[in-house]
């Protein structure tokens, strides 16, 4: 019976760390602003980037070359993307306020995909732009 009771409190200690580690890492990017290119490529009109958007924006990151530092990052995020689906799912007829809780933060991991994309794009460029100066 303690061994149930200490794997169910290390469990919820373990959700309660990685939730507060994936929103800091989205309150991280989102002080960062997207390029104009970025936001013509995807559709995105003005700041606000739809949580719908999140499949479409990982696609075009796995097509950017790696940096090498937001591989790990854009995991985290993808999980708790779809923790918050599943959540809003669960709550969308007993608590509305969870419901729009959860979307907002769905839509805060597609800004950080976005922003990842940008800075894939912007290494990219930066790439393109080293070897042409070398030849």
């Amino acid at each position: 019976m303690i061994a149930a009771l200490i794997c169910v409190i290390s469990v919820v200690l373990f959700l309660q760390f990685f939730i507060s580690y994936s929103r800091s890492i989205i309150a991280a990017y989102r002080m960062s602003e997207l390029s104009e290119q970025v936001r013509e490529v995807v559709g995105i009109e003005g700041q606000e980037v739809n949580s719908d958007q999140f499949g479409r924006l990982v696609q075009l990151v796995r097509l950017c070359p790696q940096k090498g530092d937001d591989r790990t990052d854009l995991k985290v995020v993808g999980v708790y993307y779809w923790m918050m689906g599943i959540l809003r799912s669960a709550a969308r007829q007993l608590a509305p306020r969870v419901t729009s809780w959860a979307e907002r933060e769905r839509a805060g991991c597609a800004y950080f995909v976005a922003v990842a994309l940008d800075r894939r794009i912007a290494y990219s460029r930066d790439l393109l732009a080293q070897q042409m100066s070398d030849r």
